[in-house]
C-alpha cells in the first residue's frame, strides 16, 4: 500500500497544495496512491489523537507513506525519528519530497534507524534524569514522595510516578493521563495530591 499524508494546521490552509505535490511526485516515479490520508490537526496534538497515529500503528513491511516534508509528520525532531524508526523497524517506507528523504531498507536507512533509535534512548534518559532531580528537589523542600500511609488502592501508580509527574509538568491534563494507565481520575488525583508536587493541577 502506498499511502500520501497531507497535514495543515488550521482551516484556514488548505491540502491542494500538498496534494498537487505528491501528486506531480507520484507521475515522474510511476507511483500510484492507494489510499489519502487527511488531517486539520496541530502537530503539537498526541500522535495518538491524529489519523497519522492510526495509520502508523495499521501500516506492514514494504507499505509506504509518501508526504511533502518531514515536519508534517511531527511537533519535533524526537516525535519524527520515533515515527521513522518504528517505520523501519517494520520495514515501512517513508518519502517526502520537499527534503528528499527516502527511508527504507537500504543501508543509509539502517544507520539513520541506529542514529534515531539512539538519540531517543538518550533523550528518555535525559527526561529520566531530569525528573529525579526533580522529584530530589521536591523531597529536599520536606514534601512527600512515596506512598502516604493508608494508600493501597493506590500503590499501582507508584511504578508510574515518574511518568505523571513529567507529564503534568508537560502541561498534561490528569483526564488524559488517567486514560492512558487506565485508571480513574479520581484515582489518580488522589495520588497526585498526596504527593504535593504542585501548589496547582490543572483538572482538565
Amino acid at each position: 500500500m502506498i499511502y500520501g499524508y497531507i497535514r495543515v494546521s488550521t482551516d484556514h490552509q488548505t491540502t491542494e497544495n500538498q496534494r498537487f505535490e505528491i501528486k506531480k511526485f507520484c507521475e515522474k516515479q510511476e507511483l500510484v496512491i492507494d489510499c489519502w490520508i487527511e488531517e486539520t490537526i496541530s502537530s503539537t496534538k498526541d500522535l495518538n489523537k491524529r489519523k497519522l497515529g492510526r495509520l502508523i500503528k495499521r501500516i506492514r513491511k514494504d507499505d509506504m507513506i509518501i508526504a511533502s516534508e518531514l515536519s508534517r509528520l511531527g511537533r519535533n525532531l524526537l516525535q519524527i525519528m520515533s515515527i521513522l524508526h518504528h517505520c523501519m523497524d517494520i520495514g515501512a517506507k517513508i518519502w517526502t519530497i520537499k527534503d528528499n528523504y527516502r527511508l527504507g531498507s537500504d543501508i543509509t536507512s539502517k544507520v539513520l534507524a541506529f542514529a534515531f533509535g539512539l538519540s531517543a534512548e538518550i533523550e528518555r534518559n535525559l527526561i529520566s534524569q531530569r525528573t529525579k532531580e526533580a522529584l530530589a528537589r521536591v523531597k529536599s523542600e520536606g514534601k512527600h514522595v512515596g506512598r502516604p500511609c493508608g494508600s493501597r488502592n493506590m500503590s499501582k501508580l507508584d511504578v508510574h510516578e515518574q511518568y505523571i509527574y513529567q507529564k503534568l509538568s508537560d502541561g498534561r491534563s490528569k483526564y488524559e493521563i488517567a486514560r492512558r494507565l487506565r485508571v480513574h481520575r479520581d484515582t489518580l488525583s488522589k495520588f497526585i495530591n498526596s504527593k504535593n508536587w504542585f501548589d496547582d493541577v490543572s483538572d482538565m
